[in-house]
């Protein structure tokens, strides 16, 4: 956290509009317990599976947030288990979790994952189609859009990232100017999560540096 604070101090926010999700894949539960007892106070977790095992073991001292890609057909164990999902990026999987939502009589609030790298391998939408996607969200009453993620390519230089968060924080501030409000950026890792945070992040998804590295 003394980094988050330091790099938002350095270009003048507010450390507390900065969230750290910690990364928890993969992460057995007596190491989340001690991260849980320094101090964190949202898990990220990767595959819904892995999440629930630890959720009914560890129980809810924090925020559950999920930040993998979800299937459609995982939405309706999602809406029960975490509190807000990052990786949102189709209209199928909105109109399933705004349904299994609805039932469950709640509002979950999700965020946008764009894939502005265009890799193959990554997960979200494509940026010409963030707006008529989150206009789709806006008109679902048990979700609540709150703002975009993504995950740049990795670089060994972390400022090579900085492109990325620029886009993101661009095609924010364009969604609002369409009528679209919204909040946050998911953006930022172990690697490069000060470059994020100079660009406006608002979550930053930190794991490495909290757990070292994964088997």
């Amino acid at each position: 956290m003394e980094k988050i604070e330091e790099a938002a101090r350095k270009i003048g926010r507010d450390p507390n509009e900065i969230k750290l999700v910690t990364v928890s894949k993969t992460v057995e539960v007596a190491r989340i317990m001690e991260a849980i007892e320094a101090g964190v106070s949202i898990l990220g977790e990767n595959y819904v599976q892995e999440a629930q095992k630890k959720i009914e073991e560890i129980g809810r001292p924090v925020s559950w947030h999920f930040i993998g890609h979800l299937q459609t057909n995982k939405a309706k164990y999602a809406i029960r288990l975490f509190d807000m999902i990052h990786s949102l990026d189709s209209v199928p999987l909105a109109e399933e979790l705004n349904r299994r939502a609805e039932q469950a009589d709640r509002v979950m609030e999700v965020m946008i994952e764009v894939n502005l790298s265009k890799e193959a391998t990554k997960f979200g939408t494509d940026e010409e189609v963030v707006v008529n996607l989150a206009k789709r969200i806006q008109n679902l009453n048990h979700l609540s859009l709150e703002g975009l993620m993504t995950m740049p390519p990795y670089f060994d230089s972390p400022e090579l990232s900085r492109p990325y968060y620029i886009a993101l924080r661009e095609l924010k501030e364009k969604m609002v100017k369409e009528g679209v409000p919204m909040k946050d950026l998911s953006m930022g890792m172990s690697n490069d999560f000060e470059i994020a945070i100079e660009e406006g992040a608002t979550y930053v998804r930190v794991g490495t540096a909290i757990f070292g590295p994964r088997k």
